[in-house]
């Protein structure tokens, strides 16, 4: 599962890894730098307990010239049988902490800048959440949206396991997260583009394929949805949707580098899970 060796420094990026599932787990102690100056992105999603979630980084920070994380829903819940029981933004603060203790960037830390082929360009890691705009079709307010949810039987587990403490809700802790992070977009070095990570989609679009359209409301914001414009994005780096894929809006490509449960990408003709190369761009002709 590694890149290849030697060679000029990559950006590569990974998301949902899972680590509690034990073939998940093998495959992240698979993953190796191609040369001693990679880059990895860590877009979320990398396991729900915080025993797994420091093995996993630890062993990401261990290997790789620098790590970059941003959270997904999965750090954010609180399991009953994880003896640290923090909810919430405390629970996050919390893995931030262990983050810096690692030298691992954070969506609470200065930007960092690649230097390397295809920069200089901000990495910025991202923790925006969602607020319930991604409605499904015939609503039109949240509550409408999550009614429509719940009777279709589609309701994301984060209901109940992630806490939004102290917001009083997951959309308000979103919309606070939003103002706070285009403050600071607003004041990253000037002249450079940006690679734009989150751990959820900063547009709609790449949900529509989703098998149950009402997961969308679990899946971002409209608030986001001209970042990639406005902070002018070389790229944008997502996962959530474990449907790992290149799709382009206005020019920009936006990655989906999940790896997913051992039931999605041990299907025959599912993508095989490897690290997905931000930079230097791959060539590669653009779609609509």
């Amino acid at each position: 599962m590694s890149p290849g060796r030697g060679g000029d420094p990559k950006l590569f990026a990974i998301s949902d890894l899972h680590v509690a599932f034990e073939d998940n787990k093998a495959f992240l102690d698979t993953l190796r730098p191609g040369s001693p100056g990679d880059w990895l992105i860590v877009a979320g999603d990398v396991a729900e307990t915080m025993a797994d979630i420091r093995w996993a980084l630890r062993t990401l920070a261990g290997r790789f010239a620098r790590v970059v994380w941003t959270p997904g829903n999965h750090e954010l819940w609180t399991p009953r049988d994880d003896p640290d029981q923090s909810r919430g933004e405390e629970r996050y603060l919390r893995i931030v902490e262990f983050c810096r203790e690692l030298g691992v960037a954070t969506p609470e830390d200065p930007f960092p800048v690649w230097e390397g082929p295809g920069g200089p360009v901000t990495v910025a890691p991202l923790f925006l959440l969602y607020d319930y705009t991604f409605r499904p079709e015939g609503t039109h307010t949240a509550e409408e949206a999550l009614k429509a949810a719940y009777e279709a039987g589609v309701v994301c587990t984060d209901e109940v396991m992630l806490h939004p403490d102290p917001y009083p809700g997951r959309d308000a802790w979103c919309r606070a997260r939003v103002r706070v992070t285009e403050e600071r977009l607003a004041a990253r070095p000037e002249g450079l583009p940006t690679v734009l990570v989150n751990h959820w989609p900063l547009v709609r679009e790449p949900t529509r394929v989703l098998r149950y359209p009402e997961f969308a409301l679990w899946c971002g914001t409209e608030l986001t949805d001209r970042w990639h414009v406005t902070y002018d994005a070389a790229a944008v780096v997502y996962g959530h949707l474990h449907i790992p894929r290149t799709t382009w809006h206005d020019g920009v490509p936006f990655e989906e580098v999940s790896v997913g449960y051992p039931r999605e990408w041990q299907r025959p003709r599912h993508p095989s899970p490897r690290l997905r190369q931000i930079l230097p761009a791959p060539v590669r002709e653009p779609v609509p």
